[in-house]
């Protein structure tokens, strides 16, 4: 079946669920997964809201404006978000060495564990996936997601 006939199926209500459908199914089920790690890792005065601000590269050095925009939720609710993380000591907002006016987050270091029990939450269920798929379907799955990502993310700047 060619990529038209595949999108012509989507299109008139026929096959499968859309791709983006399949997606946010996948990544609801790792962002669950993050969220009981760190859970599990003892950060248990967190929602998942919380650890959803948590992308990669990480929240260090980030201005909460850019946090809201990579994120997509409201500036207040981020700093709302940020506000709890930093009254239980996991963040500062500290003043911006290139624009004073604006903030930055530091993480404090029981932010950096965990960022990192995140990140390894993160390879657990990457691991996971690839348990299901198997090595040659992850190794397709994991280099047709870097061509998008390459693709599409200076057009996400632009939306």
């Amino acid at each position: 079946m060619s990529t038209d006939s595949l999108v012509e199926d989507q299109t008139t209500g026929r096959g499968g669920p859309y791709v983006g459908a399949m997606m946010r199914v996948v990544w609801q089920w790792v962002r669950d997964q993050l969220y009981a790690g760190v859970v599990a890792a003892g950060f248990d005065d967190l929602s998942a809201a919380h650890v959803a601000l948590w992308r990669y590269p990480g929240l260090d050095g980030v201005r909460p404006s850019q946090l809201a925009d990579r994120v997509g939720i409201t500036k207040q609710s981020v700093n709302d978000l940020l506000g709890h993380l930093e009254q239980h000591e996991y963040l500062m907002r500290v003043p911006d060495s290139a624009d004073g006016r604006a903030r930055v987050i530091r993480l404090t270091s029981k932010g950096r564990r965990l960022q990192e029990t995140i990140y390894a939450e993160a390879g657990s269920a990457q691991l996971r996936i690839a348990e299901i798929l198997g090595p040659r379907r992850f190794t397709q799955f994991h280099s047709s997601l870097e061509l998008l990502t390459a693709q599409l993310e200076g057009s996400l700047a632009t939306t």
